[in-house]
């Protein structure tokens, strides 16, 4: 059995390990069954969930069916493996494939095809045909100057690269692609491949058996095809073959028995022969406490009980991919073992440590470390490569080779519990540290954790010493947010809160800016990756602002800074302040004037009306009160142009933007309330009420109202009225909000309503927003159930989406974004109230 707890004194750093307390410690019996757990399936599992770049999940029903990913999507292995006297029972994970290269891609060495610009003749794809006159080139092809190794700006591209094999009996063979955008591939003319859309990272397509069959030991071609319809472009490929990973065929699949999911916790159960095996995952984000949320720390606690009430002997193990520390699994890695603080620990990262010097969306982190540890006793931890890892647990012996590649690391783990009867545990801890975050105008920002420690070590010594504890603190905690959620808005409402909760709290970093302040920046997941965007931080704001209005403030200093500093000049606030992790200023292509200005004024004023005064608002006044100007200039009436549902297009005269605005120059006038500057208070009101009946009157359409101005036989979700409610605006008529509710029950589809009357698709955060806006709890389920439903049914296995098609549940775009902390707006009004 694992000793969980240590003596307070085991916190002093400068203690020996060899002093540290050896007795068996009262650890907790097999997680009880949690009544505060959400009752749907999930699209996907949270499991470490941090922050941006430390982000593991399990997409799927059964955490041991498929390989756990970064929200990405990219492989992040995670393997977990129950010795149960004498077999092998998997848990957690599936071992990602290991592949031998055949044929190069250029992030394994350089390499030269035969290409053309133009259209070849039509047998081109054939083995025998003479490309002799076509151009030589060096892959990667791209227009991208920075990274190219042959320049590609034209439309269409044609690839050809002739290749021999030392043997053609393969079981499996593979075209490791990247590309952008639309593709075709053939093998010796045979098609394997046609795919409509870009791949911003390797994938690997298995050749049809007929295109094996036609394979030779020379002679052979691979030939592609490629157009570019919009944005970037990039080609590259290889061929590579599937490995054997030595003992995976001992390894049987555990019998999942269930999975409940709280806020804080993802908790599995299994049956492993005779045993019952638990697994809890806790990600302690309990953002009341920044110095515990800020922890990138994840506990991992294996449970095993017998169920047959006889002995039985069982180990642990448990591999990690050091490629949870490498953007492509061909960076070169470097890893240790040691043993510190009755930890045995292993830690990993890239050998060059790029740090900060890349930035993007469909990208893993590649600088810091990544650390798996766990109590000494009864322990004992080896690296590996990916092929055998598994060699020494199967052959029941803790010695291992010390020649472990440079690439495909595994960092391998086994915990010997004994024999068992009653239920034993053992912790594993999952950290990284970043050591540098942001670089925030040319100041590199360290993470917050920082502040507790500069030692990794020690915090991961903390955080074990502390388990118990903050284990405790996070029940609590997820039981109280669950029946919080169930009185604002029933069970199923909860369950949405369950479920958003650690999505949208990691897709952030917590850094201290150069002045001091808290900042809390956000990125763009897998829809641009911007850094620190405002129309991002407007939907994900009601859960900060229910539990803590500082994190929101961390949201909108940044914003503030880069206008008061005088970088940004114009008279409405930035879109972004750069690319994740670089912010250094805005780099998103067009302004959202109205948006963003309406969108800094109302979350002031929300954090005003949380915290009781208007001093945050104080400190920015004179910027507030150019972005009032600016909206009562030209917010009523929008020009044409974006706003933050940016994916819909382009749209003038909006008359939900027009309500945002006057929702905004209403906060301004409350914020002036609160600071006692009665005549502006006055002033600004005034114009908000008479901008509303003005609206109401032009906006109107019979029993709704408009999508845009002068647009009848339109409309569109009006959910930036939700504040006029929650700040106690008072702006609109009441029977503004009752006609839109009214109308939208007669729009909705199986999974929704749409977002406006020119598609079908929504936007669940938006969804839960104009549903707060009915004045009873039957129309806001009503409206909030098909989302329930969407998330539970939708066949798109990634963390949560938030833009879906309300007919059938697939999602349009985006995944694993903040804007999913927007569920909690039901809350937020009813904590107003």
């Amino acid at each position: 059995m694992i000793n969980y707890h240590k003596l307070q004194a085991f916190l002093i750093v400068c203690i020996l390990v060899t002093a540290c307390d050896s007795k068996k410690k009262n650890v907790p019996e097999v997680q009880e069954d949690i009544n505060f757990s959400a009752n749907l399936r999930a699209p996907a599992y949270p499991l470490v969930t941090h922050n941006p770049n430390f982000s593991i999940w399990s997409m799927g029903d059964k955490l041991n069916t498929s390989t756990t990913k970064h929200w990405t999507e990219q492989d992040q292995s995670l393997v977990g493996i129950a010795e149960v006297d004498g077999e092998y029972y998997r848990f957690l994970g599936k071992e990602s494939k290991v592949y031998e290269t055949l044929l190069p891609t250029s992030e394994d060495e350089s390499y030269t095809v035969a290409y053309t610009e133009n259209k070849p003749e039509d047998n081109w794809i054939q083995a025998d045909y003479n490309d002799a006159n076509w151009k030589k080139g060096e892959a990667p092809f791209s227009d991208d100057k920075s990274q190219a190794n042959t320049i590609w700006e034209s439309d269409e591209l044609y690839y050809r690269r002739n290749f021999d094999l030392k043997q053609i009996d393969l079981k499996s063979l593979y075209v490791k692609l990247r590309h952008d955008d639309n593709v075709k591939v053939y093998i010796n003319g045979i098609e394997i491949y046609d795919y409509k859309g870009w791949q911003h990272s390797f994938k690997y397509i298995p050749l049809t058996n007929e295109a094996l069959k036609s394979l030779k030991r020379s002679g052979n071609v691979l030939a592609i095809a490629i157009k570019n319809t919009a944005g970037g472009r990039w080609l590259d490929a290889g061929l590579v073959t599937e490995s054997n990973i030595m003992g995976q065929e001992s390894v049987k699949v555990a019998e999942q028995t269930s999975v409940k999911l709280t806020a804080n916790q993802t908790i599995y159960k299994f049956k492993c022969g005779e045993t019952t095996l638990t697994a809890t995952f806790t990600s302690p984000l309990l953002i009341e406490d920044l110095k515990i949320y800020a922890r990138p720390i994840t506990y991992l606690d294996v449970a095993v009980a017998s169920n047959d009430s006889n002995k039985h002997k069982v180990k642990i193990y448990l591999g990690a991919s050091g490629n949870i520390a490498a953007n492509t699994p061909t960076q070169k890695l470097a890893a240790e073992k040691y043993e510190q603080n009755g930890l045995n620990i292993l830690k990993v990262g890239t050998k060059d440590q790029p740090v900060l010097e890349k930035k993007g969306d469909d990208l893993r982190v590649d600088w810091g470390y990544f650390y798996v540890a766990s109590p000494i006793e009864d322990t004992f931890q080896y690296l590996s490569d990916s092929k055998n890892a598994l060699a020494p647990l199967i052959a029941n012996s803790d010695e291992n080779s010390q020649n472990f590649p440079e690439t495909g690391l595994v960092l391998n783990t086994v915990a010997d519990l004994g024999e068992i009867v009653d239920p034993s545990h053992h912790l594993f801890l999952l950290g990284y540290d970043e050591e540098e975050s942001v670089n925030y105008f040319g100041d590199s920002l360290k993470p917050w954790y920082k502040k507790e420690s500069e030692s990794f070590n020690e915090l991961l010594a903390n955080a074990y010493t502390e388990y118990d504890d903050i284990i405790n603190r996070v029940k609590s905690f997820d039981k109280g947010l669950y029946n919080d959620a169930i009185k604002a808005g029933g069970e199923k409402y909860a369950d949405l809160c369950v479920l958003s909760y650690r999505q949208a709290i990691a897709a952030h970093v917590l850094v201290e800016s150069p002045k001091g302040e808290l900042l809390f920046l956000s990125k763009e997941n897998n829809s641009n990756g911007s850094i620190n965007t405002v129309d991002v931080t407007y939907p994900s704001a009601p859960l900060f602002l229910v539990y803590n209005p500082d994190l929101l403030k961390g949201m909108l200093n940044g914003i503030f800074e880069y206008s008061e500093s005088g970088r940004w000049k114009k008279p409405f606030p930035a879109h972004d302040l750069g690319t994740y992790p670089i912010a250094t200023g805005q780099t998103y292509g067009e302004d959202m004037p109205v948006e963003e200005a309406g969108n800094m004024i109302i979350l002031t004023a929300a954090i005003a009306k949380e915290e009781g005064h208007a001093d945050y608002a104080k400190a920015h006044w004179n910027t507030l009160t150019i972005w009032a100007d600016f909206l009562i200039e030209s917010g009523f009436d929008p020009a044409n142009q974006l706003s933050t549902d940016d994916f819909a297009g382009h749209l003038a005269r909006n008359a939900n933007l027009s309500v945002k605005a006057i929702m905004a120059i209403a906060s301004y006038g409350k914020l002036a309330g609160r600071l006692g500057e009665t005549e502006t208070a006055e002033k600004y009101t005034t114009a908000a009420k008479e901008m509303a009946l003005k609206w109401k009157d032009i906006a109107a359409n019979g029993d709704h109202y408009v999508l845009a101005f002068d647009s009848a036989g339109t409309w569109s979700q009006k959910y930036n009225l939700v504040w006029d409610d929650i700040l106690d605006l008072n702006i609109f008529p009441d029977d503004v909000q009752k006609t839109e509710v009214k109308y939208y029950l007669t729009k909705q589809n199986d999974y929704g309503l749409p977002l406006d009357s020119r598609k079908t698709y929504t936007k669940s955060d938006w969804v839960l927003w104009t549903a707060t806006l009915a004045d009873n709890l039957e129309d806001f389920k009503a409206l909030m159930n098909p989302m329930w439903t969407y998330v539970n049914e939708t066949p798109d296995r990634v963390p949560l989406s938030d833009w879906h098609e309300t007919t059938d549940s697939r999602k349009i775009g985006f995944k694993a974004r903040s804007v999913v902390g927007g569920y909690f707006i039901k809350m937020l009004k009813e904590q107003t109230q």
